[in-house]
């Protein structure tokens, strides 16, 4: 089960969060979101976890709870929706030359 944590500190690293997690259940994946300009965290991330029964508890047991002073919003993640548009990058079409 892909699980969503929001309202990360900035300084929450991936092995801290493993550590909470792992404490429900086995983790096969973590991933915290990055700024791509300044690599700063951008407060979000996603564990992912084998057993669904296990990853329940885990967003449960984490949901509302304090980690670095700032609660953490922990759910079962939703797949992302297409955004409407169809990836052309703007009026300019994506860099084509125009005369």
């Amino acid at each position: 089960m892909n699980i969503y944590v929001g309202n990360l500190a900035k300084e929450i690293a991936e092995g801290e969060l493993r550590q909470a997690f792992e404490s429900f259940g086995a983790v096969s994946k973590i991933s915290i979101i990055k700024d791509n300009y300044t690599g700063d965290s951008r407060g979000f991330g996603f564990v992912e976890m084998p057993d669904d029964a296990e990853a329940q508890a885990a967003i449960s047991g984490l949901n509302g709870k304090e980690m670095n002073n700032r609660a953490l919003n922990v759910n079962q993640a939703r797949p992302r929706s297409e955004k409407p548009g169809g990836g052309d990058r703007g009026p300019r079409g994506g860099g084509r030359d125009r005369q």
